[in-house]
């Protein structure tokens, strides 16, 4: 083990904590004390059952924020594993362990930048940054937006920020996610009328009055999308009516829906097409609606430049700019007026049994992320 690198070292300590979400098992305490040593000053701000921290080095701008999370998912059955999934294990280079991807070798990648930086420029200029939770595989709620919305109030900003989520396809790297889709779900409750099958003049049965909307809201084209995303997609992922009798006419229908959107639509627009749609069609109804996050797009410009020439120079290959995929909590942090970036290890295992990482991309990592602060803070 002594001749394991510093950063493959701390992401094998804080895979070994059982962090499950909201659980932060000592993760924070363990990098807490690692910036501390370098200059770090630590506020601590749980909410709920949540632990967050911001760490701060430096009191003038740019602020250079790194933003991660101590949270894993369950690992499900252990037995499915080929290790313990709380026991880190290298085998043919590579590192098993829940978390291993999302997040902890970035968290690990992203204290040692740190501390190669600051050891070459202890003088630098600017600040550097860490917004870190152990609430974003979970409801997310008492984490990075809480964080934000303290660090708003009292008008403390972030100019850059990378959100260290593994980004990364084929190579680490080859993928810097400069944005995503927003995302805004729906649980539509269509009522009707329980009754008989064989008397259905007696009863009003709520899938088939609504069947032929949620026919049109599945064949909607919401827009094309443009330069920077695709086009807005509507994915209907729940339906359920009914007793379970099958000779009993259902008296509601519940569907629970998902959007998943680009710069070209708005919360607003997106749920007055929906509404129109559902009032043509007669129908008696009721929605909850739900905002996971707004689209949010950092074009070329200093955090993406140093994050490309970083790339290049650590790796000798160039990246690709995307904005697939899900949420994070960059969706919190970009209204700020920040920009932010997603850039992390290979996403290929993450929430999956057998999660793991390359011993070498953990390495490069970090030599990545040092790259992007050599450029933008010396």
């Amino acid at each position: 083990m002594s001749n394991l690198s510093p950063t493959v070292e701390l992401t094998m300590d804080l895979i070994s904590r059982q962090s499950v979400t909201p659980e932060d098992a000592g993760c924070q305490k363990q990098m807490i004390k690692r910036l501390e040593a370098i200059g770090f000053t630590v506020e601590k701000m749980p909410f709920g059952d949540v632990e967050n921290f911001w760490a701060r080095r430096g009191s003038e701008g740019p602020v250079v924020a790194f933003a991660g999370h101590t949270d894993v998912v369950p690992t499900g059955d252990p037995a499915r594993w080929k290790y313990d999934p709380f026991t880190p294990t290298i085998e043919d280079g590579m590192l098993y362990g829940r978390g291993a991807a999302d997040m902890k070798g970035s968290l690990a990648a992203m204290v040692t930048a740190c501390e190669a930086f600051i050891s070459e420029h202890p003088d630098h200029p600017g600040s550097i940054a860490f917004l870190i939770t152990s609430d974003e595989e979970g409801i997310a709620t008492h984490g990075t937006v809480k964080v934000v919305e303290t660090l708003e109030a009292r008008q403390e900003k972030m100019d850059y920020c990378l959100v260290c989520e593994p980004s990364s396809t084929e190579k680490v790297g080859d993928i810097i996610k400069n944005g995503r889709r927003g995302s805004l779900n729906g649980v539509l409750t269509v009522k009707g009328k329980q009754g008989h099958v064989a008397y259905p003049h007696l009863a009003s049965n709520p899938v088939h009055s609504a069947a032929g909307a949620l026919a049109k809201l599945s064949a909607e084209v919401w827009d094309e999308g443009n330069d920077h995303f695709p086009p807005t997609s509507f994915q209907i992922s729940n339906i359920n009516a009914g007793t379970g009798a099958e000779n009993v006419i259902p008296g509601e229908l519940e569907v629970i829906f998902n959007f998943r959107f680009s710069t070209e639509q708005t919360e607003q627009s997106l749920k007055g097409r929906v509404h129109q749609i559902l009032d043509d069609a007669g129908l008696d109804y009721e929605i909850a609606w739900r905002l996971s996050g707004h689209p949010f797009l950092t074009p070329a410009g200093v955090l993406v430049d140093a994050a490309k020439a970083a790339i290049l120079e650590t790796t000798g290959y160039p990246s690709t700019l995307s904005t697939s995929g899900g949420t994070s909590d960059g969706r919190f942090i970009a209204p700020t007026g920040a920009q932010v970036l997603e850039l992390g290890p290979l996403n290929a295992t993450i929430h999956q049994v057998n999660e793991c990482v390359a011993v070498k991309d953990l390495d490069t990592l970090s030599a990545i992320y040092t790259g992007i602060l050599q450029r933008i803070l010396s």
